[in-house]
């Protein structure tokens, strides 16, 4: 993890996930690349032509580079390579385009719920970005004096498409230094017995040199429920799932359950594609 890419809009909801990425940069040796998008049309805009159709684009661009200044003097960024980014375009789009640029390893983005991922990245942009970015995406809910991860869930269905991201989740927890709990997680409307889910998540167990983790099943009236009140029983730090696309995580799950968890888990979250 060398390159952490933290999408702004200046709220303080950015500035936590910032603060966070400023944790796992110092940690990792990594840098940062801060974006602030403009959603003005790039051909229109000419910054040294002082007739453009649209002017106040260049008004914005200035003002945006004024509170990069203000955040880098942050003593929470001492020591940390920070790159600033000023562009136009549509949100998801240029984070999708900053991050094959640059190489990122990790989005990190801020939300105190659905109103603060609204706030940031509006509407569909934020389904778009968390549902299929190739980069995983961490959504942190709150600041973080310390970011600190021990006990990291990550659910799926554990079927063989879904061993790309039980990697990812391997070597994220392996960065972290966390214990990695796996979870399928049973519903009267997918319900698989007790015998398979372990044999699933054994096979991918196995399928890694990583030792640090536990096989669990848990019953609930949703996989939603489900995710969130084992993560609370177990006090979990992060909770992490597979999203597939524009099907949603996996098969096992339906399709705005990715969103959900991301609008309304108390913990962060993170998303790995499929």
């Amino acid at each position: 993890m060398k390159k952490i890419l933290v999408p702004t809009d200046f709220s303080e909801q950015a500035e936590n996930a910032l603060k966070v990425a400023a944790q796992l940069a110092k940690a990792h040796k990594a840098e940062i690349y801060l974006l602030h998008i403009l959603e003005i049309p790039l051909h229109e805009v000419d910054a040294m032509n002082s007739q453009s159709d649209l002017p106040e684009a260049v008004f914005f661009m200035k003002l945006a580079h004024k509170k990069f200044e203000n955040i880098l003097n942050k003593d929470y960024l001492e020591g940390v390579t920070v790159h600033e980014t000023v562009d136009f375009h549509e949100i998801f789009k240029g984070v999708f385009q900053t991050c094959k640029k640059h190489d990122i390893d990790l989005i990190i983005m801020g939300s105190n719920g659905v109103s603060g991922l609204k706030e940031m990245l509006i509407g569909s942009n934020t389904e778009k970005i968390v549902r299929t970015s190739e980069t995983p995406v961490l959504v942190v809910k709150k600041e973080h004096e310390t970011f600190k991860v021990s006990d990291f869930v990550f659910a799926s269905d554990f079927k063989e498409e879904s061993k790309v991201t039980y990697k990812k989740a391997v070597d994220f927890a392996a960065i972290l230094k966390a214990k990695l709990h796996l979870l399928v997680v049973n519903t009267p409307n997918k319900f698989i017995t007790s015998d398979h889910a372990n044999e699933r998540m054994q096979d991918f167990a196995n399928s890694s040199s990583f030792s640090n983790y536990s096989t669990n099943i848990y019953n609930d009236v949703t996989i939603e429920k489900g995710i969130m009140n084992f993560s609370e029983s177990i006090g979990a730090d992060l909770i992490g799932m597979s999203t597939h696309g524009r099907q949603g995580i996996s098969h096992f799950f339906n399709c705005s359950i990715s969103e959900d968890l991301v609008n309304h888990a108390k913990r962060p979250v993170i998303t790995f594609k499929i």
